[in-house]
């Protein structure tokens, strides 16, 4: 069954759909929670973004709500690196204090992936062959359901492997989520611009890469087929990353699938204004500002970003 529905399930989810304006109910602010750490660590590159631990994530969630930010995604550090059974606890612990002090004034979505999990790296589980393709899968499918349960309102799967948006839904559905959407990382390309949000999720691949799995920045057939199987497998919405580099593919991958699609300004890409702005080469903010009126006349509907909190102050509407 297609549950239309899942995205008028609350007045966010409805903000961030709404077709025909800009505001700040479309900007998503990215925040990394680390398990084990006392106190906030600097990332660089990404201005007035750290590495929290729970207590000062709630801190600057709360400053951020007062700044206008609505939608946040989480992106949980565990201090415990495994190859496979990853527990959740810790970070369903920050989730379920998040609801629980700040109840439905915000949208919280979970980004739902293996790799900061892992001692290798990897966004899968290995075996001697490489991807342990079915372990992989019940992983992210039990990651989904623990975070749904602890009270995230949407699951966003960025592993990129085949068949982890059924799994995921299917989970979903058996566990009775079914209204809880699922915003697939589903164009995602392995890229040289995520170096600041490796530091930050310590989630670098201990060897290789990741090219056997994310997509060929070369192939648009391929970028646009990997929307198309997440949203025939039952996305809610897709998105493209790095976002600057995709903006051709934006709106053929909503056209192909009738789905609202979002970028996702990756660390890299932000960084780089954080660094001309440094240098004085740029204003910031403007620079900010003119990078996502471009995503939105390429067509995306939502825009993820580390500068989402500054755009109360640059005068983006509510």
């Amino acid at each position: 069954m297609k549950r239309l529905m899942r995205l008028r399930a609350s007045q966010h989810l409805r903000d961030l759909g709404a077709e025909t304006e800009f505001n700040r109910a479309q900007l998503i602010q990215p925040f990394f929670v680390v398990e084990g750490i006392e106190s906030d660590e600097p990332i660089p590159g990404l201005r007035g973004t750290v590495r929290h631990h729970t207590a000062s994530a709630l801190k600057q969630i709360e400053k951020d709500l007062a700044d206008g930010v609505t939608h946040f995604l989480l992106f949980p550090v565990p201090a415990e690196k495994k190859e496979s059974a990853f527990a959740h606890d810790s970070t369903g612990k920050t989730i379920s204090e998040i609801r629980r002090q700040f109840g439905d004034s915000l949208c919280l979505w979970v980004d739902t992936c293996l790799c900061s999990y892992t001692t290798h790296g990897h966004c899968a589980v290995l075996n001697e062959k490489g991807i342990n393709h079915a372990a992989t899968l019940d992983e992210l499918a039990k990651s989904a359901v623990a975070f749904a349960r602890a009270g995230a309102d949407g699951i966003s799967p960025s592993d990129m492997m085949d068949g982890r948006v059924a799994r995921i839904r299917a989970a979903l559905d058996e566990e009775g989520f079914d209204l809880v959407p699922i915003m697939s990382y589903s164009t995602k390309f392995a890229s040289n611009f995520y170096g600041p949000f490796r530091n930050a999720a310590d989630s670098a691949p201990q060897f290789g890469d990741r090219r056997h799995y994310q997509l060929d920045v070369r192939n648009r057939t391929d970028a646009i087929n990997s929307s198309r199987r997440c949203a025939e497998e039952g996305a809610d919405l897709l998105m493209v990353k790095p976002g600057l580099t995709s903006l051709d593919l934006i709106r053929p991958i909503h056209e192909q699938t009738g789905r609202q699609v979002g970028a996702y300004q990756v660390s890299g890409e932000y960084a780089g204004l954080v660094l001309l702005a440094e240098q004085g080469l740029i204003k910031f903010e403007e620079a900010l500002r003119e990078t996502w009126h471009v995503f939105k006349r390429a067509g995306a509907q939502y825009i993820i970003t580390y500068g989402a909190r500054y755009a109360k102050e640059m005068g983006i509407g509510r």
